[in-house]
């Protein structure tokens, strides 16, 4: 069986790095390396999704456009089509979906509220930890 988005969350924590879209792409650049993050959230007031951007969109908008771009905020950068996902969500299903959007974070909602992200590393994790009790258990199968 696989694990769920719920469990991948309650193993690492809700909280999300979010920002609203007035902020430069030099603030957000700053915020990414700051924590260490591969991707923030954009929200509206209300903790609603309105957009994400991620390293990838930074690239992007470097090359385009040179480092002016880093003046500009994030809204004119960030990824608007957002997929994102709900705790009910389970690991497979959504190892498929980051690989054929070729994206690494996807946010989760629930009720149209984010509610935490979810990054490929996370997946691994959880699917690392799933392989190894499945082991575990086979061996006290075997010993049993």
């Amino acid at each position: 069986m696989s694990l769920s988005v719920k469990n991948m969350l309650d193993a690492k924590g809700r909280n999300v790095v979010s920002i609203t879209r007035d902020k430069t792409l030099k603030e957000v650049a700053d915020i990414l390396n700051t924590h260490g993050i591969g991707a923030v959230v954009v929200t509206s007031l209300e903790n609603r999704i309105a957009g994400i951007f991620t390293e990838r969109d930074l690239v992007k908008a470097i090359a385009r456009e040179g480092a002016d771009v880093l003046d500009k905020p994030v809204s004119y950068a960030m990824t608007t089509n957002v997929t994102r996902c709900r705790e009910d969500t389970t690991a497979n299903e959504l190892m498929e979906i980051m690989s054929a959007g070729r994206f690494r974070h996807v946010p989760v909602e629930d009720g149209g509220k984010l509610v935490g992200i979810i990054s490929i590393g996370d997946v691994v994790k959880s699917r690392i930890r799933e392989i190894e009790m499945e082991a575990e258990h086979i061996k006290a199968y075997i010993a049993g």
